[in-house]
């Protein structure tokens, strides 16, 4: 690699890593974990739980506590617990 590319690459890497860098505030990072796990629970749980909505549904902010109210009305004891987990 010639020493131009690699000032270009070095300056353009700086570069995007000063735009990628968000700030979030601690309940909206929360809320961004409870929403993955959430996804997590679908996917695991989806044939006990969630067996007639869609494989590929994408879970939102929106969809906690639907969730949490499948998990707990449709799962066994492990799912119950993800369910309460999530209600944290």
């Amino acid at each position: 690699m010639t020493t131009t590319l690699s000032t270009y690459f070095s300056k353009i890497g700086r570069k995007g890593g000063r735009k990628s860098r968000r700030k979030l505030s601690s309940s909206e990072a929360r809320e961004m974990v409870k929403v993955r796990e959430a996804r997590k629970m679908y996917r695991k749980f989806h044939t006990q739980c969630f067996w007639s909505f869609d494989p590929a549904y994408l879970i939102t902010s929106k969809d906690l506590d639907w969730v949490v109210q499948q998990l707990k009305r449709h799962g066994d004891r492990s799912a119950w617990e993800a369910g309460e987990k999530l209600c944290r």
